[in-house]
């Protein structure tokens, strides 16, 4: 289950996906499987190729690609969350979710 997001954020994600751009969302996050996880990054791209690149220059499986109807993603949790929000500029989503 999700939670923590503006509509205006997901909009906002949904485009840029839909563009073909990389484009990051964080948000609250429970699912049994993850225990002690709280948050979620999804890194979406319509242009599947390109997300499988970003995950290949990232060190991730692109294998993990959830390929949702037009706005297919990768899931980013723990520690490479935190590595990758820090490297793409992103430390404001950390701060916001008390990510660490």
């Amino acid at each position: 289950m999700a939670f923590g997001l503006k509509r205006q954020e997901l909009r906002e994600w949904k485009a840029k996906v839909s563009a073909g751009e990389i484009a990051f969302i964080t948000h609250y996050w429970l699912e049994p499987r993850f225990p002690g996880i709280r948050t979620v990054t999804k890194v979406g791209c319509a242009d599947v190729d390109k997300l499988k690149r970003w995950c290949h220059d990232n060190g991730l499986n692109p294998a993990y690609i959830h390929y949702r109807e037009r706005y297919p993603h990768f899931d980013l949790i723990g520690h490479k969350q935190t590595e990758i929000l820090l490297r793409e500029g992103l430390a404001d989503q950390l701060k916001r979710f008390g990510i660490r």
